[in-house]
């Protein structure tokens, strides 16, 4: 079996392979994580019934862990696009913050919106509402693009049911609760400089709007929208559930150890709270026909796919280095260092600039932390939930021309890639390292 320096070149190798494939070649996320696996397993000298084991497992693991969360969050997305309650949030807010503040409302409605649909989709779903807005109130398209960008971003880099940070999750062996319990109130700081950077900045460059609707045009396409509280509900009440098991499982046992406690640890489960979010989420249909229930289930479970599998391969690459002697080695040579909840950090945000992907990064630094964390000083109750929001923050450094995400933005946004460079790009730099400052307080308090 292989040691010393030897692990060194082959965890180094691997990781240049992953960042060539996926940045360079582009070839799936997946392949690229399955090859390296076996290629890790082989270098190391491995038994090769260990190895073909240890994918297996590290596949199968992540799956149970990760799977139904993903597929019911991706469907409850899809049911508020489609039905039009995503739109019906975001109109809402408008209404209560007012018409001047439309960078501010757009960069609530991304808050919200954001919490059960994917940042790329979302930001499609409200573009002609961004646009028609900013039209209206004359203000830059890179106002309004930045502000609503950043919050998108910050709750898809930070939080569960999106699947970089529900994969590093199940990776690292962090319970969903307590992410979701850190994560929400910590992505608020991130939200809020990436608005005030969309005005300093983005107020810098003046990119008319061209909305291909008026907003007028579009409050008549959409007469019959859920209400605003009703649009709500698939988002809130999952969340709150899962909140409540973590707060029930607290060593104070403040809901008892009865049958409520018992119900609780039920209906709180990450995987039956989702699944109750996208029953709650057909409610907003008002007639179930078979293209509700047929094509809009079914685009739910086949959007979340290709997440699935990329996001198993990364299970399978974290359980290889965890069976190696690799992660002990690298795990050794790094807490001397010093960096302790920085390593995650750094790690996340130089795999996102190099390769693009925020999914990729966390879920390949999730690989590389785990079999670290003792060491890192990240155990304990609280340790590998601020290990996995680190990678969160680190994730969201920085979005630019190798990310699909950054050209979502460019085209809904009509804005040129210079402007785009110097007002998006430069905002997911800032919001990150906001997101980390605030991760950072949290250890030393929790820590």
């Amino acid at each position: 079996m292989a040691s010393g320096f030897m692990l060194l070149v082959i965890f180094v190798v691997a990781i240049a392979f992953i960042i060539l494939m996926t940045a360079k070649v582009q070839m799936n996320a997946f392949y690229v994580l399955i090859i390296t696996t076996l290629a890790v397993g082989l270098a190391s000298g491995l038994p090769m019934q260990k190895i073909v084991n240890t994918i297996k497992e590290g596949f199968g693991n992540t799956l149970g862990y990760i799977g139904i969360v993903i597929i019911c969050g991706t469907t409850i997305g899809v049911i508020l696009e489609r039905s039009g309650a995503a739109f019906s949030l975001a109109d809402s807010i408008l209404k209560i913050v007012g018409q001047k503040a439309v960078p501010f409302a757009m960069s609530l409605s991304g808050f919200i919106v954001g919490i059960p649909i994917f940042c790329d989709s979302a930001f499609v779903v409200l573009s002609s509402l961004n646009k028609a807005l900013a039209e209206r109130a004359k203000i830059s398209m890179s106002v309004m693009a930045v502000a609503l960008a950043t919050a998108l971003y910050s709750i898809h880099c930070l939080i569960p049911p999106h699947p970089g940070a529900t994969a590093a999750a199940g990776i690292v062996g962090v319970d969903l609760g307590k992410l979701i319990m850190l994560g929400l109130p910590i992505a608020i700081f991130p939200t809020i400089t990436g608005f005030l950077w969309a005005i300093k900045i983005g107020g810098k460059f003046y990119i008319p709007a061209r909305p291909d609707v008026t907003y007028e045009e579009l409050k008549q396409k959409h007469q019959k929208l859920p209400h605003p509280l009703h649009s709500a509900v698939p988002i809130i009440i999952p969340v709150a559930l899962i909140a409540l098991k973590s707060i029930g499982q607290l060593p104070t046992h403040p809901f008892g150890e009865g049958a409520f406690f018992n119900t609780i640890l039920l209906i709180g489960d990450p995987q039956v709270a989702l699944l109750i979010g996208v029953l709650l989420a057909l409610t907003l249909v008002r007639f179930w026909s078979k293209e509700v229930l047929g094509k809009w289930l079914l685009e739910g479970v086949e959007k979340a796919g290709v997440i699935l599998a990329i996001t198993a391969a990364g299970g399978t690459f974290g359980a290889m280095l965890k069976v190696t002697p690799i992660g002990e080695y690298i795990a050794t040579g790094l807490s001397k260092l010093g960096l302790g909840i920085f390593l995650p950090f750094l790690i996340a945000a130089a795999l996102k600039t190099a390769q693009g992907s925020s999914t990729v990064a966390i879920i390949t630094a999730g690989a590389i932390v785990a079999p670290m964390l003792q060491k890192l000083g990240l155990g304990g109750n609280w340790g590998p939930t601020l290990a996995v929001l680190a990678m969160g923050a680190g994730s969201m450094i920085a979005s630019h021309a190798n990310d699909s995400y950054f050209w979502v933005v460019v085209r809904f946004s009509d804005l040129d890639v210079s402007t785009a460079l110097k007002t998006y790009t430069t905002s997911t730099i800032i919001t990150g390292l906001t997101a980390m400052i605030m991760v950072t307080i949290l250890y030393f308090i929790l820590v």
